[in-house]
């Protein structure tokens, strides 16, 4: 049993051990329990001076903490940043972990190993002054076994973790900086399955039966040859399905990949809809006697992308309907948190969302295991740049020695995730549009397939062709095409378009032989809740954000309606409507789904996060949700806007999202501003409205019948604070949250769209707030305070639970306004 340096009473150790062993196992211990976490409990230091330079003494001063954790995101946004806008204006740095822990002695037999999920950046580890080797990369896990350097028994363990994130820019986003996602000791025997040491594929599909091929990888590190017996057992929601077993013998110090087939009768096939998972299980027996068991997730689907029909998935077409994500949650910066994510998939979902794009790293694991059970079809991308930098300190100057390593290490880790459709080796890479290019994707294919046959290959090009582009017009000129030599060398399995939508319509011309898939497209700008009442408001906001603004764009604010793109892009309805048109363009991955920090678009100062996000940095979802609610959904939607706080005089383009209707009729203070339809491809529906105070009622009808009825309203002076939790029921685990919004309404309970106070927060109870966020792209106030400033209206705080059950009692006030208390129970 590993004993954590914490657990100094019997009681406590008694209860570590009944965990461990099965009374109360998580998922992950279900069949095993060789992974226990490793996040509490380590000593922090950041260092902040020349004096400290790189090393840490006996006068280092240290702070207790978990992890995940991210240094950037509790520091101040600095306009001096040698990050940049690019990385957010938070600052990097060089900082130092620490923690002290027991192994029992009963463990001195056994294989004991330290795994990082990820580490950013170049991370340094040594063991009781044993130094385990360096990681460059951020993204990608690693272990290191460290048995030979551990005291048994009663002696403490020491293990030191440097993290040097110091030389900026190295990213052209966010990072965040420190251990930021999770960490694990392993123990296991000697003769163990290794690392990533199962490969499951399932070759041959149908309703009646599925083949069942496992690869598995044994290693045995005692001194002596063994002879065991492997078996493999196929669950299904806690039943059995299967076994195979095989007998071998491994020779001493040696490695051995067995391989073993069975089949699973009427199987149940994964799908976006319907994500069923099986498990196998994999035990070693000497003896008869089990000595390691390891469990691994699949499931069984068969799917292809075709020239014609684009992309499908067990015999049937799916549109692929995705979003680019990167990895940071908001207001919790790159600490990974497993229910961040999957509320952050929650709200996808909601919206229609059915794949990922691993923009561009590879994910936590966490990501990929929610994606294989909430149903999404991902895109897990390997590197933003091969040896040509982006910025000045990136990935790039580790790429000769490491990116093999990273590659493998991912293709192993990932290649069992049934949610995995598409391996990108690369993104908007400069080499791309060279013969070097051509010869390093070459290698990175070869890499790729050799680890995994299963999946296409693909490289997110921008573009795959080389359009004749006017700057100012982005009009195609369809008879001066230049094919992009990463595209035409025959190395991909897949054409990975970044923008370039009005070629779309000649991929067939320019691929006969290739599938298409749109890897990154869009690139609208939102801020929400923003708008601009002028009734010629598309004089005033250009398709261009890049060109100038007739009368500015105050605070760096952009209009929420679907109207503001980026050079290189479009609005999001252009996009769409090209991709839904033909049946051989298999989808497309927008960016983004959600706003991130850095990267903000245009780069100027007060700007610190990106507006690209079809849902807000707070998880606020913005209007053109809705758009993609109504065509990507079976629920029925009307969604008007904006909201209905004008001056007299002005005149308001209101604009309707609606599905499962022919036509909209709009009311003003019950009077009726007219019917309107959608004609040929259009999305929305518009009127343009001389504002009124009152009540602004939409109404859509299908057959002369009402289908659906919404209606916004004129809202009177901020008065109240309300206060809605997402869950007020959470896990008292340390690491469970509740997302708390906030909303500031008037007198008669009507959202106030314009309100910006300020709100405080206090919590009593076990527990801490751990972020705060508006969705504000040039706000510099901290996610980590007690306090923030509303964005049109609303606000968000994020609650963690601590280890102790309890009531947690959250109240919000603000100058002026009538508080809010909402109560939440930890069990």
């Amino acid at each position: 049993m590993f004993q954590l340096a914490s657990y100094k009473k019997l009681g406590l150790l008694l209860v570590c051990f009944v965990v461990m062993t099965g009374c109360k196992k998580t998922d992950d211990q279900k069949f095993s329990n060789r992974k226990i976490s490793f996040n509490s409990d380590w000593s922090f230091h950041l260092n902040d001076s020349i004096i400290d330079k790189d090393t840490i003494g006996t006068s280092t001063k240290w702070r207790t903490l978990s992890v995940p954790h991210d240094w950037g995101v509790e520091g101040k946004f600095d306009e001096k940043s040698p990050a940049g806008y690019g990385g957010g204006a938070l600052n990097g740095g060089l900082g130092w972990y620490k923690k002290t822990f027991k192994v029992a002695a009963e463990d001195s037999s056994k294989v004991t190993s330290v795994i990082f999920d990820g580490v950013y950046r170049n991370s340094e580890v040594w063991v009781n002054g044993y130094y385990l080797g360096k990681r460059p990369n951020g993204y990608i896990g690693f272990q290191y076994q460290i048995s030979p350097y551990l005291n048994y028994g009663d002696k403490n363990n020491e293990i030191i973790v440097k993290v040097d994130n110091s030389k900026q820019p190295n990213s052209r986003w966010y990072s965040g900086s420190g251990i930021f996602r999770n960490v694990w000791i392993e123990t296991t025997d000697k003769l163990h399955v290794g690392q990533w040491g199962t490969y499951v594929t399932t070759p041959k599909v149908t309703a009646e039966k599925a083949s069942v091929n496992f690869e598995t990888t044994i290693q045995n590190q005692n001194s002596v040859s063994k002879k065991a017996t492997v078996t493999t057992t196929i669950f299904k929601d806690d039943t059995k399905v299967t076994t195979v077993t095989q007998n071998i013998t491994i020779g001493a110090n040696a490695k051995q990949t067995i391989k073993q087939v069975t089949e699973v009768e009427t199987p149940t096939l994964w799908s976006v809809d319907k994500p069923e998972l099986y498990t196998a299980v994999t035990e070693i027996a000497v003896e008869d006697k089990i000595v390691d068991q390891y469990k691994t997730n699949f499931g069984i689907r068969d799917f292809k992308f075709d020239l014609d029909k684009g992309f499908l998935l067990n015999g049937k077409q799916v549109k692929i309907k995705g979003v680019c994500m990167h990895h940071d949650l908001g207001p919790l910066g790159s600490a990974i948190n497993t229910r961040a994510i999957e509320r952050q998939l929650e709200i996808l979902k909601g919206m229609g969302v059915n794949g990922i794009r691993t923009s561009h790293n590879p994910p936590a694991p966490e990501l990929l295991d929610l994606c294989d059970k909430m149903g999404f079809i991902v895109m897990d991308e390997a590197f933003d740049m091969w040896k040509q930098n982006k910025t000045k300190y990136d990935y790039a100057n580790d790429w000769d020695k490491w990116h093999k390593k990273d590659l493998i290490d991912q293709l192993l880790r990932d290649r069992n995730h049934p949610s995995i459709f598409v391996w990108s080796i690369g993104n908007e890479i400069p080499e791309q549009w060279s013969e070097n290019g051509v010869t390093i994707a070459k290698e990175l294919a070869a890499i790729t397939r050799q680890y995994d046959k299963t999946r296409p290959l693909t490289a997110a090009m921008n573009p795959p062709v080389n359009m004749n582009i006017d700057a100012v017009t982005l009009q195609f000129e369809k008879n001066n095409v230049q094919i992009n030599p990463l595209a035409a060398a025959g190395v991909l399995d897949l054409i990975g378009y970044n923008y370039a939508h009005q070629t779309y319509e000649y991929h067939k011309k320019n691929f006969p032989n290739t599938p298409f898939i749109a890897t990154e497209t869009t690139s609208a700008l939102e801020t929400r809740g923003y708008y601009d009442a002028n009734s010629d408001s598309i004089k005033k906001w250009p398709v261009r954000w890049d060109l100038k603004f007739t009368d500015g764009n105050p605070g760096n604010t952009v209009s929420a309606y679907d109207q503001v793109q980026a050079p290189w892009g479009s609005t999001h309805e252009a996009t769409w409507k090209v991709i839904k048109k033909h049946d051989y363009l298999s989808g497309m991955y927008i960016w983004t789904g959600f706003d991130y920090i850095g990267e903000p678009t245009p780069y100027e100062w007060p700007s610190i996060s990106s507006y690209f996000g079809i849902v807000d940095l707070a998880g606020f979802p913005k209007d053109v949700y809705y758009m993609y609610q109504s065509e990507w959904t079976d629920k029925t939607v009307l969604h008007i806007f904006p909201h209905w706080n004008w001056k007299a005089g002005q005149t308001v383009d209101v604009w309707a999202y609606y599905n499962k209707a022919d036509e909209v009729e709009l009311f003003l203070n019950g009077k009726s501003v007219g019917i309107r339809s959608k004609k040929g491809d259009d999305l929305h529906v518009m009127w343009k409205v001389p504002f009124q105070a009152g009540t602004l009622k939409a109404v859509s009808r299908k057959n002369g019948k009402t289908v659906l009825e919404t209606e916004i309203k004129t809202a009177e002076n901020p008065s109240n604070l309300k206060l809605t939790a997402d869950r007020s029921n959470i896990k008292a685990d340390g690491n469970d949250l509740s997302f708390v919004t906030v909303d500031i309404l008037d007198a008669k309970g009507i959202l106030a769209p314009n309100a910006n106070n300020e709100i405080n927060f206090s919590l009593k109870g076990e527990g801490k707030i751990v972020g705060v966020c508006s969705g504000d792209p040039v706000s510099h106030e901290s996610y980590k305070g007690s306090k923030h400033t509303a964005l049109n209206g609303k606000c968000l705080v994020i609650v963690q639970s601590s280890n102790k059950t309890g009531r947690l009692e959250l109240t919000a006030k603000a100058n002026g306004l009538k508080p809010a208390t909402i109560v939440i129970t930890a069990e």
